[in-house]
């Protein structure tokens, strides 16, 4: 017997027997779009509880109810690693967020730049494509989008312990070691598509939390960039070891 299609983020808390009323968005995508009735199954999670089988007990376009029925999978915690980026087009960003979620990423901080070239961040936009990614990869945690801030801000109030790991595209084909161990708190900061200023460079070398590393022996794009940078981090210090 093949097992729930649909999995779905709600806040609200889950356990055995608990009842999960819908939003009416999440009820017409349920049930309209979806079209489950009354006794289907739905995997739900809230990024604190795991993932849970629940079922139907009410159903309509404007609203619904889910009873949790039994634990499925564990809530799992990826690795202390923030992702520090410039917002780029549009896409560009949503591809970031998304990978993002997919490889293991615990916060994302989006930061401004003397060279970025968005017009904007839609906070609630990207905390939502980043709940989506989530359902998609299978994920039981989303990872919390903070405000855009400038990035000397960002810097100026660095937590102590917490490396931060430069990708710097002047680096490319430098030596690919990184420093560091399993365990440690960690960030990785990308660039805007321009790059960096030679202020911003200056002030980044100046700092001895920022470690610079180099993602191989061409230049990439800020998605790109982003997406080669985690993955060499998970390699070497996070839950694909």
């Amino acid at each position: 017997m093949a097992g729930p299609k649909v999995r779905l983020y709600v806040d609200q808390p889950l356990g055995q027997g608990q009842a999960v009323a819908l939003t009416e968005g999440a009820a017409n995508y349920l049930f309209a779009v979806m079209r489950l009735g009354v006794g289907a199954e739905v995997l739900l999670f809230n990024g604190q509880h795991g993932e849970w089988r629940a079922r139907v007990a009410e159903a309509n376009k404007r609203r619904g109810l889910l009873i949790c029925d039994e634990q499925t999978r564990p809530q799992d915690f990826p690795p202390d690693l923030w992702l520090i980026f410039t917002p780029i087009k549009k896409e560009r960003t949503n591809f970031i967020v998304e990978k993002a979620v997919e490889l293991g990423v615990a916060r994302l901080l989006p930061v401004t730049t003397r060279r970025m070239n968005a017009e904007r961040l839609r906070l609630d936009k990207q905390q939502a494509h980043a709940v989506e990614a989530a359902e998609q990869c299978g994920a039981t945690f989303v990872p919390r989008i903070q405000d855009l801030q400038p990035l000397d801000r960002l810097l100026a109030d660095w937590p102590q312990g917490r490396r931060l790991y430069w990708a710097d595209e002047v680096r490319a084909g430098a030596d690919g070691s990184w420093p560091g161990a399993p365990g440690d708190p960690a960030a990785i900061l990308i660039g805007p598509e321009g790059g960096f200023t030679p202020e911003e460079r200056a002030k980044l070398d100046s700092l001895d939390f920022v470690s610079p590393v180099a993602l191989g022996p061409r230049i990439l794009r800020a998605e790109t960039a982003a997406l080669a940078a985690v993955t060499l981090w998970q390699t070497r210090f996070g839950d694909w070891i």
